[in-house]
């Protein structure tokens, strides 16, 4: 069941119209992780000319939206802590990679990751909790 839904929240992630927007890329759904990739575009830039930092948040949002609801329970965002460690090559691939690191009946806490792809060069990192509502995830 679990490789069903996987594939299902990767379709629907690639159907999302914000994630449309910023061109994400869902590049791995399993069992409590995920990685979205997406290019640092020119169209992304703020107003110093880097990448802006609601952009790689919402990175960083994606795949722990897809990590958190990976196990077919109905999770939600409780909170998301972003540290920007540096601004991303421009043009480079990034990818955020959601770990899940303790979950309980009711909650799940992730460790994100956002690299540049070709570098592996750590762009940001989040810790990230998510409120599980018991509800199963039904599409």
């Amino acid at each position: 069941m679990k490789t069903g839904l996987h594939h299902e929240l990767k379709r629907r992630s690639l159907e999302e119209p914000y994630g449309r927007l910023l061109d994400l890329a869902v590049w791995e759904v399993g069992e409590g992780t995920a990685a979205v990739r997406m290019r640092a575009t020119e169209d992304l830039k703020n107003i110093f000319g880097s990448t802006h930092g609601g952009a790689l948040f919402s990175l960083i949002d994606e795949a722990f939206q897809l990590a958190s609801n990976s196990h077919g329970i109905l999770a939600v965002a409780l909170s998301v802590s972003i540290t920007y460690g540096a601004a991303p090559t421009a043009g480079s691939l990034l990818e955020a990679r959601a770990t899940e690191i303790h979950k309980t009946k009711r909650t799940s806490t992730y460790l994100c990751e956002v690299q540049e792809v070709e570098t592996r060069r750590l762009v940001a990192t989040a810790q990230a909790l998510a409120y599980r509502t018991g509800k199963t995830i039904e599409f």
